[in-house]
């Protein structure tokens, strides 16, 4: 095949963009209609809630920006956001004007854009059913679910209240430091290896460290010292990750009893760092088992991403009746 042939050819093929965006990362995809990852970027934040619309846009068309390359025609485009459903339901025109700003991102608007919510994406990654739960662990934590066109939906209103999440780890940890520095407490090893981890000598440069900075970035790191705290056996760690499990459980139960699911067999998807914690996995599983025998628990192989992009081929196909009604 001569080179102007084979040109022409990829000028011809159509392609569908992805956005999985998250509070501490954002990951774009470009694909071919067989969900063929052809380019991928990963920024910063896209979390309207917590850097404003604006920034937040910009970081996403930044990624964006970074998958597009000429002459291939986007015929669709999803993008998951976090805080859709919470907060920024009603203000999608807000985020397509900021978005349209970006004239570099201009040929994803030459096909159809879905602004939606992050949890669906994530969804979407583990299952092709349309009817099924999320619980996502990550930064934050949410359990949505999905069921005959109900909905149901618990947590995920913010770091001050999702209960479970890294955040939440990242600050038991904070405060159970400080009640070791005290005295007010029993010791740790969580203390030795977050001062090991920000290279501080003492609880003056530790407040520095930790009140200087956004606390939605400073906090859920964290929550990886923990769990290695807890490998080694410390019972300070061991019980915050066996109590993050336990609240994470009583979210997606929730859900599961609004929805009817508790005696039927479902997919509930399990995503975010959390869950490679031992405890916190082992935790869930035991708790929402106990309370829906029948759950078919997916930790998807493929990045959430991946659902945006059958997302945007869906809708592009308008393929509506995706199998797996419950």
């Amino acid at each position: 095949m001569s080179f102007y042939l084979k040109n022409m050819m990829e000028k011809n093929q159509k392609y569908v963009v992805g956005v999985d965006g998250g509070g501490t990362k954002t990951v774009a995809v470009l694909a071919d209609l067989n969900g063929k990852i052809l380019a991928k970027a990963k920024i910063g934040s896209s979390h309207s809630r917590n850097i404003g619309i604006k920034k937040a846009m910009d970081n996403l068309a930044l990624a964006i920006k970074k998958v597009l390359s000429k002459d291939k025609k986007i015929l669709s485009t999803f993008l998951g956001l976090p805080a859709m459903e919470e907060e920024f339901k009603f203000k999608k025109g807000v985020i397509k004007r900021e978005l349209l700003k970006h004239k570099e991102i201009s040929p994803i608007f030459k096909g159809k854009v879905i602004i939606d919510s992050d949890q669906l994406v994530g969804f979407r990654s583990g299952t092709d059913c349309k009817d099924g739960m999320i619980l996502i662990a990550g930064s934050g934590c949410v359990a949505h679910g999905w069921r005959r066109g109900k909905e149901a939906k618990t947590c995920g209103w913010g770091y001050l209240s999702e209960t479970g999440s890294a955040f939440w780890v990242g600050q038991k940890a904070a405060q159970e430091i400080f009640k070791d520095l005290d005295g007010r407490g029993p010791q740790t090893l969580i203390t030795k290896l977050v001062f090991q981890k920000l290279k501080v000598k003492n609880k003056e440069n530790l407040i520095k460290r930790i009140y200087s900075r956004n606390p939605t970035e400073v906090l859920p790191p964290l929550a990886i010292l923990v769990d290695e705290a807890s490998k080694r056996g410390d019972k300070i760690a061991k019980n915050i990750m066996a109590e993050a499990g336990k609240e994470l459980s009583l979210s997606a139960n929730q859900v599961i009893r609004k929805l009817g699911f508790p005696k039927v067999k479902f997919p509930l998807v399990l995503i975010g760092g959390l869950f490679k914690s031992k405890i916190v996995l082992n935790t869930v599983k035991r708790e929402i088992k106990k309370f829906a025998p029948k759950v078919q628990f997916i930790q998807p192989n493929d990045a959430p991403v991946i659902g945006a992009v059958k997302l945007a081929i869906e809708n592009l196909k308008n393929k509506g009746e995706t199998k797996c009604y419950l």
